[in-house]
């Protein structure tokens, strides 16, 4: 899982508030120094990822983009099972933590009789365009705002802000999914009104959102039917953590060779207990049945 490859590290995440000028100034800013390998410049500090025993013998730590020859040759004598045994304690560490700031951002919201949503998915199944089409629909009866998750750019928050919605960035830089600090963080900077929803899209990526709780209500997932029936099977832990799967375009069906008998039977394979609405975010077919789901989750919170 990610844990090993450092993505984890909250502290090299940015939240930008869009109503705030001054810091969406400071980050085109720092977008036009990028370097060539598209790393903005000062946007963050090195992440130094954790080292094997083996790689504990050298004196010194080396940040992702250095290397050098090393020519002395290396003892691989030390024991494999150990560093294995060492990598999953960090990667359980690493989940406590995240779950014991979960359980606190669940409790704050719970508090203030706010419903979060994290929404997750991979990279085009349409969840911006199903947030805008739930917030035109409805933002005068249903108080939401919303945090935005991705690697970079501030163009999904600009397209909720565009609804007329409250919306806080999360770029995560190398990261691949929000986890529970980030929330927190965001969450602060949102300061979501009382009784409200709030929405959370995650990073699009099928495999570590559905490790690390944020403290919602409830996880989402939307999958489009331009992805293939066979994900649910392909990607079991995510399907077997989220509450309702949003099976989106499904306007695009007359076009496609997608059997939605199999993807259902699959799904339900992975977990049982799941819901399923068939929906089309962007001509509306089937989101009535989206929108009272979310009446209801609110209801029983």
């Amino acid at each position: 899982m990610c844990t090993t490859c450092g993505c984890s590290n909250a502290q090299g995440a940015a939240v930008t508030d869009l109503d705030a000028k001054e810091a969406v100034h400071a980050q085109v800013e720092a977008q036009l120094q990028a370097t060539p390998d598209g790393t903005a410049v000062g946007a963050r500090e090195p992440s130094y990822r954790r080292v094997s025993e083996h790689e504990q013998g050298h004196a010194h730590l080396h940040p992702p983009s250095h290397s050098h020859d090393h020519t002395h040759a290396h003892d691989h004598s030390h024991n494999h099972a150990s560093e294995h045994a060492t990598s999953i304690t960090l990667e359980q560490d690493i989940l406590a933590k995240n779950q014991l700031l979960a359980e606190r951002n669940r409790g704050w919201l719970a508090g203030r009789s706010i419903l979060a949503l994290n929404l997750m998915s991979s990279p085009g199944a349409g969840k911006t365009t199903l947030l805008e089409r739930t917030i035109h629909d409805l933002g005068e009866t249903l108080p939401l705002t919303v945090i935005e998750g991705d690697q970079a750019t501030l163009n999904d928050a600009e397209r909720i802000r565009a609804t007329g919605a409250r919306v806080v960035q999360i770029n995560t830089g190398t990261g691949c999914h929000l986890d529970a600090e980030m929330a927190s963080r965001a969450l602060t900077q949102l300061d979501p009104p009382m009784h409200s929803v709030v929405m959370i899209e995650n990073v699009g990526n099928l495999v570590c959102p559905a490790l690390f709780d944020l403290g919602e209500g409830a996880k989402v997932l939307i999958l489009s039917v331009t992805e293939g029936e066979d994900k649910p099977i392909k990607y079991p832990h995510m399907f077997r953590a989220c509450s309702l799967l949003l099976l989106n375009k499904i306007d695009l069906l007359p076009y496609l060779r997608f059997d939605v008998e199999k993807c259902i039977g699959y799904a339900r394979r992975v977990n049982p207990w799941i819901e399923i609405l068939q929906v089309s975010a962007q001509s509306g077919e089937g989101m009535e049945a989206w929108y009272a789901w979310v009446h209801a989750m609110r209801a029983e919170g």
